[in-house]
């Protein structure tokens, strides 16, 4: 754990915030007394879907979807 003085933070809180990696903090202090914390966040995680949130969303399918294109028999084994 970091702790700085107020008045040296005063007018870099970018490049403070910026510098911290997620869940660490650091304590601003006045007068060597805590005075205030900056804290990251940790990243966040993106949600997942609830299944069958697209369902009905295809309306057409080609009859030929999953034929090979021509020309590409040679990659198919």
């Amino acid at each position: 754990m970091q702790t700085m003085p107020l008045d040296q933070a005063d007018g870099h809180l970018v490049e403070i915030v910026d510098k911290l990696n997620p869940d660490e903090k650091i304590i601003l202090t006045r007068d060597d007394k805590p005075v205030a914390t900056i804290r990251a966040t940790p990243a966040m995680a993106r949600e997942q879907p609830p299944s069958g949130t697209l369902r009905g969303s295809i309306v057409y399918i080609a009859p030929d979807f999953d034929a090979i294109p021509e020309g590409f028999e040679d990659y198919v084994s």
